[in-house]
């Protein structure tokens, strides 16, 4: 309880769309089929829905999910449903989830990965009856388990003093 509580500047907007555009190149790189390799877009789209949620919404989810069908050549819509339907839950519970320290927001974002890998995985069966293997759902708990890391690497433009003090903790 006794840890300080920083006051945050506003969110960049140009910060956002390269954090975003950095996901996705992240996730076109070669080993991104490998198992147990986060999903980045998720995995930042998700983020961003919790702390800006009137920035970053199910519109910019959509259009990432979109671009992710594309490039996986995937059933066109496949990951536009899963990353909306996570941006939406995330956005349900964005207020809930700031409220707690970093390591029970992660315990709130894996049902939310979970839940959109499920989504794609029902399509994906669908279409091709193809069963992946229970290590597919590895990708999620990675994600996860990168949470702290990029809540520290996407919150640190913000934690910035506006004019640096030495006296001043912000």
């Amino acid at each position: 309880m006794n840890r300080p509580h920083y006051i945050l500047l506003p969110a960049n907007p140009l910060f956002v769309i390269v954090s975003i555009c950095g996901a996705f190149l992240l996730n076109i790189l070669p080993w991104g089929q490998w198992y147990g390799v986060p999903d980045m877009v998720a995995l930042v789209l998700v983020f961003w829905s919790i702390h800006q949620p009137r920035l970053v919404g199910i519109g910019v989810a959509f259009f990432m999910g979109l671009l992710m069908d594309v490039h996986d050549a995937a059933l066109l819509g496949q990951h536009a449903l899963a990353y909306t339907l996570l941006s939406y839950f995330a956005i349900m519970i964005h207020r809930r989830v700031l409220w707690f320290p970093i390591g029970t927001q992660a315990l709130h974002i894996l049902p939310l990965l979970l839940m959109a890998q499920m989504v794609q995985l029902v399509v994906r069966v669908a279409v091709s009856g193809k069963f992946p293997g229970w290590l597919y759902f590895l990708e999620s708990v990675t994600a996860t388990l990168l949470w702290p890391l990029a809540s520290w690497i996407l919150l640190a433009p913000q934690r910035r003093a506006i004019d640096r003090d030495e006296t001043r903790p912000i």
